[in-house]
């Protein structure tokens, strides 16, 4: 759709600034002088953006602006107010009103500037629209899941896995903890033929080395102590279909060994039996350490580097690709807003400047932890940079941080973050821990050792 934005306001003088302003831009200005011709237009088209004036010959800006979000409650808009109307203007960036604008504008680009994060944000609330039509149209389908970022880096990444994606040929996949990893794994296997059959993912650096054994291999019934029925492994669940090891380097120099040679016979026995059981799997490896200086300082087996080391996926981290952060950032409100059955945002442009700023050390995790937490712990409205625990002066932005946040300062961010998520849970559920359970999607049994550690069901 063409770029719309709807201007009503009853001053020659401002109608000619803005068309000056959008004359040499893809933008259909459509003016109005009055709050009837602005009604008329507002039916008859949709529109981007609405830029209002506060005062007009039939009513006001405000007013107006309130039956558009009645009619599209996702209507963005700016308000054109004279410094003497600045405190009703505040009070409706709090309502939902995107920005304001003061007379006279004396600073054209930082008008410019306020425009473009507006129609940035209307894109992506019709990316977010689009994305979750395709999903439910197509939900009985193999969907590849979607990749969310329109950063040059992002492009260059999606560029390889559209090369590397449906070719069966190893992929090791190296960034920092958090950077989105896994999702790019989905989507190697799903835009390759062996998406027919299972992504069996196995974290390596989760299992000691006797259980991720097991869990590769399989045993059989009495193979050793507790070993109660014959269990098929992850070798043979990944048969015809992809194998993700993530955190590869993890891995014993033992089941290094094991690995390579079902990597070079593809067959294998399981633990407690002598058969050979041939299997046919992609392997897709990841890792937040460099898996070649691994390799070449011992740690790593070099013949397995090798052998898995076919194609190589570099993931930047999120502070290297800002212009992914506000459409991961509207995905996820978008997403914690249904999961919970709430209707919070949009983001406040503070809110915009200070997610943007961050330093972001835990990357795209952290950003889905503070929407999350937002989304939870706000009552309705829009999200400001306090809703999110952060503002431009905040100390985690990238001008002032140059480097990662210490553990005691993140566990400590961890465990408020955690006592607000849970307290708010337990208070939109009305203490029911199931319902807890349900919205959180972890286990009623794992959720009494947050309550314990945290003392949430003492208080």
């Amino acid at each position: 759709m063409k770029t719309r934005i709807l201007l009503v306001d009853d001053e020659a003088s401002a109608r000619l600034l803005f068309e000056e302003l959008f004359y040499d831009k893809p933008i259909e200005l459509v003016t109005a002088v009055n709050v009837a011709e602005a009604r008329q237009a507002f039916h008859s088209a949709d529109f981007n953006l609405a830029i209002l004036d506060q005062r007009l010959p039939d009513g006001n800006g405000l007013s107006l602006f309130a039956e558009m979000r009645r009619e599209r409650p996702r209507q963005l808009a700016l308000l054109i107010t004279g410094h003497a109307e600045v405190r009703d203007a505040v009070r409706a960036v709090r309502e939902g009103l995107f920005d304001y604008l003061t007379k006279p504008f004396n600073n054209l680009e930082e008008l410019e500037a306020v425009i473009d994060k507006a129609l940035e944000m209307d894109q992506a609330f019709r990316e977010i629209a689009k994305l979750r039509r395709t999903l439910e149209d197509e939900k009985q389908g193999n969907v590849p899941p979607i990749v969310v970022g329109r950063s040059a880096a992002m492009a260059r990444l999606l560029h390889q896995v559209e090369q590397a994606g449906p070719l069966d040929t190893n992929v090791v996949i190296e960034g920092e903890s958090g950077s989105g990893k896994e999702v790019i794994v989905r989507q190697l296997h799903a835009v390759n033929e062996r998406s027919k059959k299972s992504l069996v993912e196995v974290n390596c650096g989760a299992l000691s080395e006797s259980l991720l054994e097991a869990a590769l291999f399989g045993f059989e019934k009495g193979a050793f102590t507790g070993a109660n029925k014959t269990t098929a492994g992850y070798f043979e669940e990944a048969d015809g279909g992809t194998l993700f090891l993530d955190e590869i380097t993890d891995m014993s120099p033992k089941l290094q060994v094991s690995l390579l040679r079902v990597l070079q016979e593809r067959t294998f026995a399981r633990i407690g039996s002598t058969v050979q059981r041939a299997t046919d799997f992609r392997l897709i490896c990841a890792t937040n350490k460099s898996l070649e200086t691994e390799t070449k300082e011992g740690r790593f087996r070099e013949d397995l580097f090798y052998r898995i080391n076919v194609v190589t996926i570099q993931v930047p981290p999120l502070r290297k690709r800002q212009k992914d952060i506000m459409p991961l950032a509207w995905s996820f409100l978008d997403h914690f807003n249904r999961k919970f059955g709430r209707d919070i945002g949009p983001f406040t442009p503070d809110a915009i400047a200070a997610l943007e700023g961050a330093y972001w050390a835990g990357n795209v995790r952290e950003l889905q932890n503070v929407v999350e937490r937002a989304v939870v712990i706000k009552a309705g409205g829009p999200i400001n940079s306090e809703d999110l625990g952060m503002s431009n002066t905040d100390d985690r932005t990238i001008d002032k941080v140059a480097q990662p946040a210490t553990p005691l300062r993140f566990r400590i961010a961890r465990e408020r973050f955690e006592l607000e998520y849970f307290e708010n849970l337990l208070k939109i559920s009305g203490g029911n821990v199931s319902e807890v359970a349900r919205l959180s999607g972890i286990t009623r049994q794992n959720l009494y050792p947050y309550f314990n550690r945290l003392g949430v069901l003492k208080k």
